[in-house]
């Protein structure tokens, strides 16, 4: 599964200047590709982004609606992610299940819905995902489309995403985890995507992503809302229902349950 083969313009290339949602060759640079690049907010609008989050991650979570995970790290217990906070959120939800599921309409080419959504924190000393593909962890739907909108510069130094071209066309070898085979990743070529505050990374449920630690002494915190097509109905309150469900029943181990599948490497906290 060599990826290294293509004759098109690097990542690097690519990744030099985002497209307007709107654009006609986004579409097209994510057919081809599994994933693109695009500007869904700008500066005055980025700038509100980790005021938001900030927010979300002050509420508690007793109440069993929104969803904190949290993971060990050297410094101790921080905060790795926070799911179903659009309903609660006006700000959040014009932007992900209003404005952005334009976005993804266009991407799946056919009208979209919000699936479910998180907020991946990767504070400093966090840690990072291994190599997978999304299909396998999103139950009720065969096709999706994601997204990761960055709110603090995502960098190689903080974990940024990798992901692979031209891989999207199929399921690759899992292990027990869910995660992509070791063998499967070695032979993958694998780009890491820098992103802007406000800049979107949109990928296919089925391009192999992962990302590193964050080794860095700055946290790198992201926005990741996911869609459906509309001919398969509006599924969000039922993945929840699987999801906590889900977690209820998952023995503890020596990673943090986060998915439906095993890809977050980060310890538990005890």
């Amino acid at each position: 599964m060599d990826e290294g083969t293509s004759k098109a313009p690097r990542p690097s290339d690519r990744l030099a200047s985002a497209y307007l949602p709107d654009d006609p060759a986004a579409v097209d640079h994510f057919i081809e590709y599994g994933w693109v690049l695009t500007r869904e907010v700008d500066s005055e609008q980025a700038g509100l982004l980790p005021r938001w989050v900030d927010e979300i991650a002050s509420w508690a979570d007793e109440d069993g609606e929104l969803i904190h995970h949290r993971e060990m790290t050297d410094d101790g217990a921080k905060l790795c992610r926070s799911e179903n906070f659009v309903p609660f959120h006006a700000g959040m939800h014009d932007l992900l299940a209003v404005r952005m599921a334009e976005t993804a309409s266009r991407l799946l080419r056919e009208p979209a819905v919000l699936y479910k959504e998180k907020i991946n924190y990767k504070l400093a000393g966090g840690a990072g995902y291994s190599a997978h593909q999304d299909a396998p962890a999103y139950p009720l739907i065969d096709v999706h489309v994601s997204c990761m909108v960055a709110v603090d510069a995502a960098t190689v130094g903080n974990g940024c995403l990798e992901v692979v071209d031209r891989a999207h066309d199929r399921i690759a070898p899992m292990d027990e985890r869910g995660c992509i085979t070791t063998d499967v990743v070695a032979a993958m070529d694998w780009h890491h995507v820098e992103l802007l505050p406000g800049q979107t990374l949109w990928f296919h449920s089925r391009t192999p992503h992962r990302s590193a630690a964050n080794r860095s002494s700055a946290d790198r915190r992201a926005i990741y809302p996911t869609y459906n097509a509309a001919s398969y109905g509006d599924l969000r309150e039922e993945y929840y229902r699987i999801k906590r469900a889900a977690l209820a029943e998952s023995a503890p181990g020596d990673r943090v349950h986060l998915s439906l599948i095993g890809d977050f490497e980060g310890r538990p906290v005890d």
